[in-house]
């Protein structure tokens, strides 16, 4: 639905499609798996600790209309916003850290292709549910489960909930006592989980990464 970095729209693909009529994203960020395809079908629930975050899929979920997004106005590169949807779109793991933005040419054009897939898809949204609050919030039920937490170590570093506020072994074993499929996203070097490499990557200015999943087909607790 909207810009944010890390999401994984473009990898989405390699992910083992989603085997229960429940998709749960704990880290929910823009929750593009539960975009892809026909997911969004499903009952989602979405758990998100960011308040920022949070409150952008309260609303999408819960108030906004058609009409609303129709008043939505286009960025001209050199303006300035204070607005956490806008800023998302600077393309930048530092969004987080900026009050008010300058727009640029990246993020005029992120928030141009924004605006059209909230009016083509905003209706996708409406049956889902979003939770306030970290991880732990999420109900402990059978479902499919995506995990993507901010990447341990540097990576993860730039969101307000960044890693650094993260205990990965705790983590660890809340992931491996999730009921049903469980699809976990990280770096493939990470070694909180035993991650396997999912795919190469190459990002901005040429960037090489590798990125990794830990991956239960079903988990029966």
């Amino acid at each position: 639905m909207f810009y944010y970095y890390g999401r994984k729209k473009k990898i989405g693909k390699y992910y083992p499609k989603p085997s229960h009529d429940i998709i749960i994203e704990p880290f929910a960020g823009s929750a593009a798996y539960c975009l892809r395809d026909d997911n969004w079908k499903k009952d989602i629930i979405l758990v998100e600790k960011d308040k920022g975050v949070y409150d952008i899929w309260d609303w999408l979920i819960n108030e906004a209309c058609l009409d609303d997004i129709e008043k939505m106005q286009e960025l001209k590169v050199g303006d300035k916003s204070s607005e956490l949807l806008h800023i998302l779109h600077a393309a930048s793991k530092m969004a987080f850290t900026y009050k008010t933005i300058k727009v640029t040419e990246v993020l005029q054009r992120n928030w141009k292709v924004t605006l059209r897939i909230l009016k083509e898809d905003l209706y996708k949204v409406k049956h889902w549910k979003v939770i306030h609050g970290d991880y732990s919030m999420a109900p402990d039920i059978e479902a499919t489960w995506f995990i993507d937490p901010p990447y341990s170590g540097e990576a993860g570093t730039g969101y307000r909930e960044s890693s650094r506020k993260i205990d990965y072994d705790e983590l660890s074993k809340w992931c491996t006592s999730r009921k049903g499929q469980v699809i976990v996203c990280e770096s493939s070097e990470a070694n909180w989980l035993p991650f396997e490499k999912l795919v190469d990557l190459v990002g901005v200015a040429g960037k090489k990464s590798s990125e990794g999943m830990f991956y239960v087909k079903d988990n029966h607790i």
